[in-house]
């Protein structure tokens, strides 16, 4: 028969653990860090910092994507950055569907190739909306024919441009379209044991999600990561602003802007009845003089006063000086 323990027993024995873990403490007073597994084999090219602007880059650019399809679809569309990593190639090419919807592209004067790969869902859904449809059509193959793939190119030509104008605040990168692929043993463009650079975007239309991937090689990206690390990484301004301030690009903005400017020359009372009975040659007498000042308008707020005459057998005012705010 076992031995019964009884209650003093029992609270020495946990007095006795108790003592023993903070003695255990004690001797260690920093706790085992948690071990995080490195594959040595990645050369992973990109630091966080440049993934961190890549990112940001890449976010302009599902701005600038999503602006494109929400006038082209007329609908409501959200575009976001799920992720930005660096993977083998060969992983790349293992996660792509067969058939698939891929449109290789390279960087004008540079050794830089990508893809751009849509979802099959995405490039039906597209073609679809772009051919009138509502982009719930069914299709009985999942090969994009030659008409669709033209469908597709004038987005494809559209998301090109969109990256230039994202990539402009590292330098003026002229991406241009290869080719359509739909296997992506054909698109080779780099080895299988060489890293790339996956983004990979979600396209919200409606209520129905999308995936589309752009994939660089990083073998050739040197030459623009080393512009991402002389720069200001946490500046996203356009290449063509560089060395001005926002106050300059906002002053500059706004002399372009036209304003409505009006002149009120006068005004008079007159009765409905005599109002319907105007006709051409009819003569209204104002409250204004000739010579006398009259209300300068811009965007129906007054401004200043003027002598309206003529200047080179032009109408025009003369302003003569500025509406006080008090009165």
């Amino acid at each position: 028969m076992a031995e019964v323990l009884s209650q003093n027993e029992i609270d020495q024995l946990l007095n006795n653990v108790n003592q023993q873990g903070e003695k255990a403490v004690g001797e260690n007073e920093e706790l085992p860090k948690e071990v995080v597994p490195f594959d040595f084999r990645l050369p992973n090219r990109i630091s966080k910092n440049q993934l961190r602007t890549i990112r940001n880059i890449n976010e302009n650019f599902s701005e600038l994507f999503g602006s494109y399809l929400i006038s082209k679809l007329q609908t409501i569309i959200n575009i976001k950055v799920v992720s930005v990593d660096q993977i083998y190639y060969s992983e790349y090419v293992l996660s792509v569907s067969n058939p698939a919807c891929l449109f290789t592209f390279e960087i004008k004067k540079t050794d830089i190739k990508g893809i751009l790969e849509f979802s099959n869902e995405f490039a039906y859904t597209l073609i679809d909306r772009l051919l009138g449809g509502n982009g719930n059509g069914t299709k009985n193959s999942n090969v994009i024919t030659v008409i669709e793939q033209k469908v597709l190119t004038s987005v494809v030509e559209t998301i090109m441009d969109d990256l230039k104008k994202a990539w402009q605040i590292v330098d003026e990168l002229d991406f241009q379209v290869l080719k359509f692929e739909p296997d992506i043993d054909f698109a080779q463009i780099t080895s299988q044991s060489e890293s790339v650079l996956l983004i990979t975007f979600e396209v919200n239309i409606g209520e129905q999600s999308y995936l589309m991937n752009l994939c660089f090689a990083t073998y050739a990206f040197d030459a623009i990561l080393s512009k991402l690390t002389s720069q200001n990484l946490s500046s996203i301004r356009p290449l063509k602003y560089k060395g001005t301030t926002a106050k300059n690009i906002l002053s500059e903005q706004l002399y372009e802007t036209e304003l409505l400017l009006s002149v009120e020359f006068g005004k008079a009372s007159i009765s409905f009845q005599d109002l319907m009975q105007l006709k051409n040659g009819d003569v209204l007498f104002l409250d204004k003089k000739i010579g006398e000042e009259v209300i300068i308008r811009v965007d129906s707020k007054d401004l200043f006063y003027g002598i309206p005459g003529k200047l080179d057998r032009h109408k025009s005012v003369k302003i003569t000086r500025r509406v006080e705010e008090e009165e």
